[in-house]
């Protein structure tokens, strides 16, 4: 007698685990500027480098959602964080509105620093 397999729950092969940002928006290029005006207090590198901004998705309104990871849930500063990237995106000339979330899934990692920020950290 044989079995049928059980479904998993595990994310199909291939689906990405963050979303893909708007790179095409041409918007993109300044939010991202505007994100790596934002410094985590403790680290000399700003979080676009550290790979704490997860997901930049601007839509056709030019309505600006920011997905954004911190080092470690505990950090003293993550209440305050998002505020300023907030802060930073929503001057921006053609901006209607942002919304930047916190995220922990995936967990962030070392791996999703750019080469910049680990030669400045000196993991390089």
């Amino acid at each position: 007698m044989t079995h049928a397999a059980e479904p998993t729950k595990e994310p199909l092969e291939g689906t990405p685990l963050i979303v893909p940002s708007t790179t095409d928006h041409p918007l993109y290029e300044a939010v991202v500027a505007a994100c790596q005006s934002v410094y985590d207090p403790e680290i000399p590198v700003n979080i676009y480098e550290l790979g704490l901004i997860y997901t930049i998705d601007i839509n056709d309104e030019s309505e600006v959602k920011v997905l954004m990871s911190l080092t470690a849930p505990g950090c003293p500063v993550a209440g305050e964080m998002p505020g300023w990237v907030a802060d930073a995106i929503a001057p921006l000339p053609g901006v209607k509105q942002v919304d930047v979330q916190l995220i922990w899934e995936p967990p962030w990692g070392m791996e999703m620093m750019s080469d910049e920020a680990r030669l400045e950290l000196g993991f390089m």
